[in-house]
């Protein structure tokens, strides 16, 4: 019974009246998901709550950048933990400290001893979707937003360039997607989307508009780079090298 009340509470807090009118069903079971993946990061949530042990090691061994080094972190969630940095660019000395499923104030958590100790020149934020879906319970655009700002704030003062990535677009376009789709509304990412892009014209951040270059006419992801109509496939990741390779010179340039 106790489950039953939670699971309804959750469909009435997180999902969009338009998503239940819409498809109740998937809205459910995209809930119902949402919670069991909860469950599971429990004793991750009381032990490590940003996960600053994923990359504990490995931070240690990477050691600072060798003289002349451009050392470039990508700090995010799945897209890119996901993401073969090596194989999208080939010979740079870019850092991947991606951590699926986070959201930003885990991020924010583990901000220092992921971005700031590495001695990064820019960072590569992408983040938003999962607290927009709720991964770590229910979050306002604003508080998305402050996070944004707190990780910008940070860099900057260590002389960190920053590049703040759009939140890609989602789609429900084949059975898999119904899982990620109902709980990441179209609108909250495009509101996200543009309060980041006038953050970055108004403080010196460059934005790197992934949506635009992935998005359809319907407002959703191409069906064409993403499978799961959330995570990107080789053809995704193909175009977002070259945009983020062109936003990555930006901030250098302007360092």
């Amino acid at each position: 019974m106790f489950r039953t009340i939670v699971l309804a509470a959750l469909v009435a807090s997180l999902l969009p009246t338009f998503v239940l009118a819409q498809q109740p069903d998937d809205a459910v079971k995209a809930v119902q998901s949402l919670e069991e993946y909860r469950e599971r990061q429990i004793p991750l949530f009381l032990s490590d709550f940003g996960n600053l042990g994923r990359y504990r090691e490995a931070n240690a061994k990477l050691g600072p950048p060798a003289a002349g080094e451009t050392r470039v972190v990508f700090m995010g969630d799945s897209i890119t933990d996901g993401w073969h940095l090596e194989q999208s660019f080939p010979g740079k000395p870019y850092v991947n400290r991606g951590i699926s499923g986070q959201t930003t104030p885990q991020m924010l958590i583990r901000f220092r001893p992921d971005v700031i100790d590495l001695d990064a020149k820019v960072v590569v934020i992408l983040a938003g979707t999962n607290d927009i879906a709720g991964n770590t319970g229910p979050m306002t655009t604003a508080e998305i937003e402050a996070n944004y700002l707190s990780m910008s704030e940070l860099a900057g003062a260590h002389g960190i360039r920053v590049v703040l990535s759009s939140v890609l677009p989602v789609n429900n376009y084949t059975e898999h997607s119904k899982v990620y789709f109902p709980l990441r509304s179209p609108a909250k990412i495009v509101e996200l989307n543009r309060w980041m892009k006038n953050y970055c014209e108004q403080n010196g951040c460059i934005y790197l508009d992934y949506f635009s270059a992935m998005v359809d006419d319907k407002g959703m992801l191409r069906a064409d780079l993403a499978e799961d109509g959330l995570h990107p496939n080789p053809k995704a990741y193909a175009m977002m090298a070259k945009l983020a390779q062109n936003a990555i010179d930006q901030a250098l340039a302007s360092h």
